[in-house]
């Protein structure tokens, strides 16, 4: 909202040297954050001159010129550039003659866009100043024709200063309004909050006006379809204003506020309208009286009905738009925008006026629906005051009479909106509990009368004060206790509201299940992990390519979420894997040269409901009214289950070349690793055993699993990318994967994790070596032996795998590096030995595994 000085002080006493900056500052006092201080841009000697003679002369391009002699002064005194008081001047308008007074700007004046006036020679001529046009200074649009002062209404002294003629000497605040406080979108509602902020005299220009009414011209509210169980129109006030002189201009005032404001001048009916809607905060609509066609009647939108509104548009109608309506049909989107067909213009002499109360949220509806944001459906979707339309009406009535020489007609309507305060009862107490403040009693009071609510006070035996406060009728937005609280802290002052750092309550912080989520996305950043956070939304090709396991048949689309309202139709699907976002994430980086990667993230995926069990859209239920406690229940029960998933992707080198060391590039073993590293944060131990995924490389894919009962659940899989999806994806060189479900294995984690002695006895460390076919997996095959060999081995680990020369055909070695120790004795090594042997015995039986010699 842009708040014109001058206008604010016409209803609130404002000191004779104020600033902008400081009108600022108390605004910000009650809690408006202050935007920007706007100016007339034009500057230095402008003033008014008198047309002495005019010479038309034609040019050789076309043009026609006028060669003027204007008096910028009395005669014989010196003009306000210090020069002569008549002076030569080019102009090349002809809306002016001989006697004429108009605007000089002389040499030394500045002009919007940094246009500097000089004496210079043009057209055969020294032009010292020129005659200035309302687009030229800002004013308005017109170009064609300069500003003759007398048919403004203005006969002022030549030599006078014609900025301050026009109203350009004035400069205008804009705050920021928030959405709660639509009464500030007014100047009777910033000027309250002056006086409160300062204490400075308000009069509130809603009471300064003698209120007249009409009759006798039909209106019907006729809101067959309300919104909520609330009509669209509550209220309608109409009055008719005959003989208005279409001709009359804007008053140079007038025009100079709306300026500044942030309002274009388009005519004196559309220009009053708007600016007794500045003034009030009430939009108010003219209708050309010969345009209309029998009475008014607001309704809902039928079936496939259009109107043409102002800005030329034929727009189709939803039945839920609220609509003006005459015999003819519909005439207006009632608080958004007129229509084209009853729109007052250069040839309307009888103006018919509406100040009408709609409900918000259908205006809001409305606009939305039609993208077509005003500034009178800015004031209504917020609230306006229903008690101001009857001012509101009288105001403009009373502008067109003394500036368009119209008369007030004794037809028109009065629907007056009913208005029905809430009653909220606040315990004086409340008031420091909740702000942590130590504001007594009768400065709550006194902040809370201040803003105009009515407050009946009554104290109980225990000395407590309760407050039972009735909010006036332009604060809709108080209705209930801590609204009025907030009034309070307002009003008495936010600097006395204390800087406290709150202490927590003993027992409070993370849950378990939160703990164990940070810790294993520590763990996995401190591993080398880089964390990012993608975008749920997949397409239908990310979907099938990464979206499930080996679980679901080859070439079978998946199944996932698909958005009603995609942000993106290209990605209209929710996640099943976190693999797509990361491999995008990759894209995006590698096509800026980065490409030894190593990423991370945690995130929900999106499992869709059983078949049949999906809510369709027709399920949704209207917006209209709250939804039954059984369709909540419904609508709840088909939101697709979030488990929590981890996912890392590795690519280019995992050490890069250096002197003395080549580089290595990320491979398999390094996202199985990241893996059991993540899962190791929970507490949890990854059986790994060769696998298949849509997504992975056939042969280098490892299924991680978990035991649960005794018996193995698949979490995660780890592994290289399958070649066509890294080549489809513009990756280069071989890219590793690993997704666990973090969310399951926080589940199984256990409440206290079991950890073993640290054994003061030595190790015995030996190695084996077993033969086996190629198609057992080398996981299989240790824990045989891990569980063969029993309490005695502490650790064992596969370190070769050998295929060649001395292994028979079809076959490889796989060498295990074991670790033996007893907690109570040092062992011997016929002890590890057997325990060796014990192992071995298992992965024959298991897999017909040989010991090679």
């Amino acid at each position: 909202m842009r708040i014109p000085l001058s206008w604010l002080g016409q209803h609130v006493s404002l000191p004779a040297d104020i600033t902008p900056e400081q009108v600022h500052a108390d605004l910000v006092r009650v809690g408006f954050e202050e935007e920007s201080i706007d100016r007339f841009e034009s500057t230095g000697p402008i003033v008014v001159g008198e047309v002495l003679s005019l010479e038309p002369e034609e040019q050789s391009n076309g043009k026609t010129i006028n060669w003027c002699q204007v008096r910028v002064a009395a005669p014989g005194e010196k003009a306000a550039d210090g020069g002569e008081d008549v002076r030569g001047i080019v102009c090349g308008a002809h809306n002016f003659s001989v006697g004429d007074k108009v605007v000089v700007t002389l040499p030394g004046a500045v002009l919007p866009g940094d246009f500097k006036i000089a004496a210079r020679k043009t057209y055969g001529h020294v032009s010292d100043g020129m005659i200035a046009s309302a687009r030229e200074l800002a004013l308005g649009e017109d170009h064609d024709g300069i500003i003759v002062l007398s048919r403004l209404g203005l006969d002022p002294e030549v030599g006078e200063d014609a900025l301050e003629l026009l109203g350009m000497h004035d400069s205008a605040v804009e705050i920021n309004v928030t959405p709660d406080r639509g009464y500030a979108f007014s100047m009777r509602g910033v000027a309250r909050e002056y006086s409160h902020s300062t204490g400075a005299e308000f009069v509130d220009p809603a009471f300064a006006l003698e209120i007249g009414t009409g009759s006798g011209f039909e209106v019907v509210l006729d809101d067959q379809a309300p919104i909520r169980g609330r009509k669209g129109c509550t209220g309608f006030i109409a009055r008719v204003v005959r003989g208005v002189d279409p001709s009359r201009p804007t008053p140079p005032w007038m025009v100079a506020r709306l300026t500044l404001a942030g309002i274009r001048s388009l005519g004196l009916e559309v220009d009053i309208s708007n600016y007794v809607m500045l003034e009030f905060g009430q939009p108010l609509h003219a209708y050309d009286m010969n345009k209309l066609r029998g009475g008014i009647t607001v309704r809902r939108a039928q079936p496939g009905e259009t109107l043409v509104t102002l800005d030329g548009n034929e727009r189709k109608l939803h039945v839920e738009d609220l609509l003006i309506t005459d015999e003819s049909g519909p005439i207006g989107l009632a608080g958004v925008m007129g229509g084209e067909s009853t729109k007052t213009d250069d040839s309307t002499t009888d103006v018919l006026i509406e100040a009408a109360s709609f409900d918000p949220i259908s205006i809001a509806r409305t606009l939305r629906r039609h993208k077509l944001p005003s500034e009178a459906s800015k004031r209504y979707e917020r609230g306006v005051d229903p008690l101001v339309a009857s001012a509101a009406a009288q105001r403009m009535a009373d502008l067109l009479v003394e500036l368009g020489g119209g008369t007030i007609d004794t037809l028109g309507a009065n629907i007056v909106a009913p208005f029905e305060p809430v009653s909220i009862t606040l315990p004086l107490a409340r008031v420091n509990g909740l702000l942590g403040t130590d504001y007594s009693d009768a400065e709550a009071q006194g902040a809370i009368e201040l803003i105009g609510c009515t407050v009946e006070s009554s104290t109980d035996a225990a000395g407590k004060t309760t407050l039972n406060v009735t909010p006036p009728s332009w604060r809709s937005d108080l209705l209930r206790p801590a609204d009025l609280v907030e009034e309070v802290a307002r009003i008495v002052g936010y600097d006395r509201i204390p800087s406290v750092l709150p202490v927590a309550p003993a027992g409070r912080g993370r849950t378990r299940a939160q703990r164990l989520r940070r810790r294993a996305a520590d763990l996995i950043t401190a591993f080398g992990f880089d964390e990012v956070q993608n975008y749920p939304f997949v397409s239908r090709a990310q979907l099938d390519a990464c979206g499930v396991g080996a679980a679901d048949e080859a070439g079978e689309e998946v199944r996932a979420v698909r958005l009603a309202n995609p942000l993106d139709g290209e990605t209209p699907f929710l996640r099943r894997s976190l693999i797509a976002g990361l491999i995008g994430t990759a894209q995006r980086n590698a096509s800026r040269g980065l490409t030894d990667l190593a990423l991370v993230e945690l995130g929900s995926v999106f499992v869709p409901q059983p078949e049949g069990e999906q809510l369709g859209t027709d399920s949704v239920p209207p917006l209209a009214e709250r939804p039954s406690a059984e369709k909540l229940a419904e609508l709840n029960a088909s939101i697709p289950a979030q488990p929590l998933r981890l996912a890392g992707l590795l690519l280019g080198d995992a050490v890069a070349k250096q002197p003395g060391e080549s580089a290595r590039e990320y491979d398999w073993a390094d996202a199985l690793e990241a893996a059991k590293t993540a899962a190791g944060a929970v507490f949890a131990e990854l059986v790994v055993r060769q696998g298949t995924h849509r997504a992975f490389h056939p042969g280098r894919t490892a299924e991680l699993l978990v035991s649960v009962e005794g018996e193995l659940e698949l979490v995660g899989v780890a592994g290289e990318l399958l070649p066509e999806l890294v080549q489809n994806s513009h990756l280069h060189g071989r890219v590793s994967a690993f997704e666990i479900d973090l969310g399951r294995l926080i589940e199984l984690a256990p409440e206290a994790p079991q950890t073993s002695n640290l054994s003061t006895y030595p190790a015995a460390t030996q190695d084996l070596t077993l033969l086996v076919d190629l198609a057992i997996p080398a996981e299989a095959v240790r824990a045989a032996v891990v569980a063969g060999a029993g309490d005695l081995l502490e650790h064992a680990a596969m370190v070769d795998d050998y295929r060649g020369t001395g292994v028979p055909e079809g076959q490889r070695a796989l060498t295990f590096a074991l670790r033996f120790r007893a907690e109570d004795r040092t062992l011997k090594a016929e002890e590890a030995s057997e325990a060796k042997l014990a192992g071995v015995r298992a992965a024959e039986i298991a897999f017909g595994a040989k010991l090679r010699d």
